[in-house]
């Protein structure tokens, strides 16, 4: 495992980002483990959960000109938190995420922040992929801003699920949109970080018992 991955599972574990237990994702599911970036509440954790992030944007994009869109509520410190650690790359990115309810006075609108303009390519930053609905949402959002292009998705962790098939989520929205999803880390990075201390052996055995049945095929 590259040495940025063991980092930052161990910085999720230390923020309670990356939680064990019994819990229920947005799909639905009954799930072992959770990753709730909303525990991110300091200013150091939210400065390096952007330094991840950017880290992750400069191996799969490159040098590449976006915009970052976050979607409220999660998406927002991350979409911000990466804006300024990509600065360090030589990247001043623009960002703008939504509001939940549509502002009725002032400029009005549910848009906050860069007015995407025909031509940008937009990349989502987003917490974790579980069945893809929080993307979808992004995608009804976005959908509807004309002349821009959705290039990528960055997410915190790739749980290896399936999606609505077979397929992984990830896989799902590739195919659906034509986009690619990055993650810093997937589920296997997270086993394989566990599995260095014994202490562990039971969240294990959990999160391999889960992927067995909601784990993709593909």
């Amino acid at each position: 495992m590259e040495g940025y991955k063991k980092d930052f599972i161990a910085f999720l574990e230390g923020a309670g980002v990356l939680k064990f237990g019994d819990f229920t994702a947005k799909s639905g599911r009954k799930i072992p483990y959770f990753i709730n970036a909303g525990d991110i509440k300091t200013g150091a954790q939210t400065a390096k959960l952007g330094e991840f992030y950017a880290k992750a944007y400069n191996k799969h994009l490159g040098n590449k000109r976006t915009v970052l869109f976050g979607p409220a509520y999660k998406g927002i410190p991350i979409a911000v938190s990466t804006a300024i650690s990509l600065c360090k790359y030589g990247l001043d990115l623009p960002f703008f995420f939504n509001r939940k309810e549509a502002k009725d006075h002032g400029e009005g609108g549910v848009l906050v922040g860069y007015t995407p303009k025909p031509g940008d390519e937009i990349v989502i930053v987003e917490d974790v992929i579980t069945a893809g609905t929080a993307i979808r949402e992004s995608m009804e959002i976005l959908g509807n801003i004309e002349g821009i292009k959705v290039s990528a998705c960055l997410i915190m962790v790739d749980r290896g699920e399936k999606g609505r098939s077979e397929l992984s989520a990830m896989q799902e929205i590739e195919s659906e949109f034509g986009f690619p999803v990055y993650s810093v880390v997937n589920v296997y990075d997270i086993i394989e970080y566990l599995e260095q201390d014994e202490s562990n052996s039971e969240n294990v055995t959990r999160i391999k018992n889960y992927l067995k049945v909601n784990g993709a095929k593909i």
